[in-house]
């Protein structure tokens, strides 16, 4: 939580647009009226980039319930007032040596045939399948707790975003980083390897304990190296087990992969990875 209070504190202050990328709460483990009475005071922060016209909030499968107008009444609007929208997804458009260029923002849950589907299938899921699954506490494997689907469901999406002209894909659903198509294991680990290449202990030290960290945290998935075009990014996740945060801003001609985490001087902003646009839009 302090993690992601530091971050929204940021993003304001400095003039960011935030957009809220899907499962920005739990619903199918808990009710409405619980998740908005724990977390009042950061979803009021959250508000105060509506307020200026700097928010958007995209719709997951854990938050399917948001979609309906009484549930938004009841619950969200009391917090975030009458301007407070609900979206499937997002497009941003920019332009480069004359060509038009576009970014599609979604939770990334859509082609997951378990979290996916037509207008009766969500309504099963938000209205009867998750009010059951609460008072059961039912816990089933999705995406972002199988490994293996996890990589199948990047793969989609990426093979996905491959097809489209000039467009980029951001989405989040699967809880593992994603930058221009390449897993964060795999960057760690071509780290490391030139930290080793050139003979610099501080380095391999510090690649090594990141490489280690994550690790443990995505448990070993694997990727595919067939995914060449940097079409594809993943968010990551705002609910790691140490508590970090992951993200990806778009800013001053760049985009990073930045994560927030815990130090002995309080909250901190990592830049990951990042890219210029120009470079990105190149490679297409």
């Amino acid at each position: 939580e302090e993690n992601y209070i530091k971050a929204l504190e940021y993003y304001n202050k400095t003039g960011f647009s935030f957009v809220n990328l899907g499962d920005c709460e739990e619903l199918w483990e808990n009710t409405p009226s619980v998740v908005v009475e724990k977390n009042r005071s950061i979803l009021a922060m959250e508000a105060g980039f509506l307020a200026q016209d700097r928010y958007y909030r995209i719709i997951g499968n854990h938050d399917l319930e948001w979609n309906y107008l009484i549930q938004q009444n009841l619950y969200l609007k009391p917090v975030f007032g009458d301007k407070l929208r609900i979206h499937d997804g997002l497009v941003l458009t920019t332009s480069y040596n004359d060509k038009a260029y576009t970014f599609f923002l979604s939770h990334g849950h859509q082609g997951d045939l378990k979290s996916d589907g037509n207008a009766f299938s969500k309504w099963v899921v938000a209205a009867i399948w998750t009010p059951i699954q609460r008072f059961l506490e039912v816990t089933i494997n999705t995406t972002s707790d199988s490994f293996e689907l996890v990589d199948q469901h990047n793969i989609i999406m990426y093979e996905w975003s491959a097809t489209q002209n000039n467009l980029v894909f951001i989405s989040g659903h699967t809880h593992k980083p994603v930058f221009a198509s390449l897993d964060h294991i795999d960057r760690l680990s071509k780290q490391l390897e030139k930290a080793k290449a050139q003979n610099d202990p501080a380095l391999i030290a510090l690649a090594e304990t990141q490489l280690q960290k994550r690790k443990l945290e995505y448990a070993g998935k694997k990727f595919a190296k067939s995914m060449v075009h940097p079409t594809y990014f993943n968010t990551g996740c705002c609910c790691f087990s140490d508590g970090d945060i992951t993200g990806i801003e778009i800013a001053d001609g760049y985009i990073r992969l930045i994560i927030w985490e815990s130090s002995d001087k309080g909250s901190i902003r990592l830049v990951l990875e990042e890219a210029s646009l120009e470079y990105v839009f190149q490679q297409f």
